[in-house]
């Protein structure tokens, strides 16, 4: 049984909640511009932009991700753009939560990608203990450059006297991001995996063709 079942979501549902969410984060763009908030703008409009990648996959590739995928995807992207709105700064744990759903999203994705090479090459042999070590530390890893990421938008932004469409609290926070991103590394290393499977193919899929076309050219 999974999550969206136990909470009484089908296809159809989930793809609304995801419509729903599209809009909210539009409207967030909208209301940055309105009132001069630009790093609320551009927070929205990236985070608007990340959701819109399934459907561009399924133009360019023909490959349907999974709605509860893609519904994933668009709520850890909603949490971390309205807690820029306040919730970060207003409730320790928001941030926590935030941290831990996206890294599992990152975690699924780095567990995709090593299945991917797996399946594509028949010189990777990756043994099962190793791939949930493998996805805490990708996610872990993912976390330091993402860190590093928001302390340089930070000191971009001061320097050009805008708002940041992110926000550093400190090295304690630092250190609590991290583990709640491990935390969501754990869970999709141990429960999680399933929902990358379909994403897994789709970059063999992309993979094999890569190899493919260059072995034609040769």
């Amino acid at each position: 049984m999974t999550l969206t079942s136990m909470l009484g979501l089908c296809t159809r549902r989930e793809r609304f909640l995801t419509r729903g969410l599209q809009v909210a984060l539009l409207l967030l763009a909208a209301g940055g511009v309105a009132t001069g908030r630009l790093g609320i703008t551009a927070n929205a409009v990236l985070a608007l932009g990340v959701t819109l990648l399934p459907a561009v996959l399924r133009r360019e590739y023909g490959y349907v991700v999974d709605a509860r995928l893609v519904l994933w995807i668009t709520i850890a992207i909603c949490l971390h753009s309205l807690g820029a709105l306040g919730p970060y700064r207003w409730y320790p744990w928001y941030d926590e939560i935030t941290h831990t759903v996206s890294g599992a999203l990152v975690a699924g994705v780095g567990y995709a990608t090593l299945r991917a090479f797996e399946e594509h090459s028949p010189d990777i042999t990756v043994p099962d203990s190793f791939r949930g070590f493998f996805v805490v530390i990708f996610v872990l890893a993912f976390g330091v450059s993402w860190e590093v990421f928001e302390f340089t938008a930070v000191v971009l932004a001061q320097a050009i006297g805008t708002d940041a469409p992110v926000a550093v609290f400190g090295i304690e926070d630092i250190v609590t991001d991290m583990v709640a991103n491990m935390a969501g590394g754990i869970v999709v290393a141990l429960w999680g995996t399933r929902y990358f499977r379909g994403l897994a193919g789709f970059l063999r899929t992309r993979l094999d063709a890569s190899c493919s076309g260059d072995s034609q050219q040769r």
